[in-house]
């Protein structure tokens, strides 16, 4: 996955480590916004990666699963953030 200038400064800055950005694009659900594709963990998706990486992995990155990540086009990380309220589509 690639990153923009303002992607990897924002993601680092706000302390979305790489494994929750691997698990995000993996697992998470996606919403159209603003011409860009917004990528989120809905309940669905957290239980489909509960399943996938086990109790073990999923429980040591729970807590840092309310985040999101705006994805360009061309599938570069625009940036990322930390879900605070409910997003709406």
């Amino acid at each position: 996955m690639k990153y923009t200038a303002h992607g990897a400064a924002r993601c680092r800055q706000r302390g979305i480590q790489q494994e929750v950005v691997d698990v995000l694009l993996d697992y998470g659900r996606q919403g159209r916004h603003l011409g860009a594709e917004v990528i989120f963990m809905n309940k669905k998706a957290r239980l489909h990666a509960r399943r996938e990486l086990g109790e073990r992995m999923f429980a040591r990155i729970a807590d840092r699963l309310d985040a999101y990540l705006v994805v360009s086009d061309d599938g570069a990380i625009i940036t990322g953030a930390q879900r605070l309220k409910r997003l709406k589509f």
